[in-house]
């Protein structure tokens, strides 16, 4: 999950049925029992990868992950007909580099079939049936079975773009961070894509994040029960309710931001009762007692228009003329902007957005 979110994280991971939580290097370690680990899975919204480690040892050098590799039984969880991928981190550690480091473990687990079997399976690195995860930390290795089946925050629901999208598990959190409800309208008047405002629907709507996943990489693991996923799926399913018309609104002043926000809306239920516009912010009248959050441009200089220091200060004079009553949750990929606002922060909070250090910024509008 993006950094900084741990403690959101371990609250989400708690309701959907994690237990003995505890903070790691970059992440949170917990048990569950495999109809918690199916609902963590397609419920979690923060989450980037669930990880189930399956072998922890001693790794001084490469030798030690081709040991620990072939070690373990891979036929168990695909065969020759699937395919694999490989990814790998190192912190510390005495193997050359991340990359080194997955190539070895693949040799291990392709020499193991060839051995076996007299031929190797393919891999895959973008849809694999199985993805392999290896970190290693100074000395000691971990290599893990990505529950997940790839990143979690590929929602499926983003079928069109824009440039420089936000992160969708990114977007989750602005939400959670932000504290709405569905008490008081939501609105987006910088859109993009819609990534903001398909966040909010999903969770008003009850809708689970991994919704429109077809797969998921624990349907690989030997222990999977299939009945157990389809009750657990159902159950989540039953609570999805209708989103009430008005309550979350999209606006740009972008036409392919518009056309794209309109695309995806048609990918999640209830999401069509988004209201989408194009319009510039600046003349929108009034967004009194809303919750705003929004995603400015971040560039040095948007094309075609003004430099990007007007834009930000043109959005808090809209902020502070228009917006009484409201609260702003507004990203800064930049953060030399926050100061061309000109409004004072109720609170800053960093919010990595792909390679950006970011903050999301609360400000609460009198």
């Amino acid at each position: 999950m993006a950094d900084g979110l741990e403690p959101l994280g371990r609250e989400e991971l708690a309701g959907l049925g994690a237990a003995r939580l505890r903070p790691v290097r970059r992440g949170i370690h917990f048990m569950a029992d495999p109809a918690a680990l199916y609902r963590i899975n397609y419920g979690t919204r923060l989450c980037t990868r669930i990880l189930l480690p399956i072998k922890r040892f001693a790794c001084p050098d490469a030798k030690a992950i081709y040991r620990a590799a072939s070690s373990i039984d891979w036929s168990r969880y695909f065969d020759l007909e699937q395919t694999f991928a490989v990814f790998a981190s190192t912190a510390g550690s005495r193997v050359p580099h991340s990359q080194f480091a997955g190539l070895t473990l693949k040799d291990a687990v392709v020499d193991q079939f060839r051995a076996a079997f007299g031929r190797r399976p393919n891999v895959d690195p973008h849809h694999p049936h199985l993805w392999i995860n290896l970190f290693i930390e100074k000395d000691q290795g971990t290599i893990s079975i990505d529950t997940s089946g790839g990143s979690l925050h590929r929602r499926g629901y983003r079928l069109d773009s824009v440039d420089a999208p936000m992160q969708e598990t990114v977007a989750a959190a602005m939400v959670r961070l932000s504290g709405w409800n569905g008490e008081r309208p939501l609105a987006d008047p910088m859109c993009g894509s819609g990534t903001l405002v398909l966040e909010a629907a999903m969770a008003y709507c009850r809708i689970p994040a991994g919704y429109r996943r077809p797969f998921f990489g624990f349907q690989q693991l030997p222990e999977y029960d299939p009945v157990a996923w389809n009750s657990v799926k159902a159950q989540m399913d039953s609570r999805i309710r209708k989103l009430p018309t008005g309550l979350i609104s999209a606006s740009d002043i972008d036409p392919k931001a518009i056309t794209a926000t309109r695309t995806n809306c048609k990918q999640l239920p209830h999401a069509r009762g988004i209201n989408v516009l194009r319009l510039d912010f600046n003349r929108i009248e009034n967004l009194q007692n809303h919750t705003i959050v929004c995603n400015p441009p971040y560039g040095i200089r948007l094309q075609g228009a003004a430099p990007l220091e007007d834009l930000y200060r043109q959005l808090g004079d809209f902020l502070k003329q228009r917006c009484k009553g409201s609260d702003a949750y507004i990203y800064f990929g930049n953060r030399e902007m926050i100061k061309r606002i000109g409004l004072k922060p109720a609170w800053k909070k960093p919010l990595r957005n792909g390679g950006l250090d970011g903050r999301v910024v609360k400000y609460a509008i009198y």
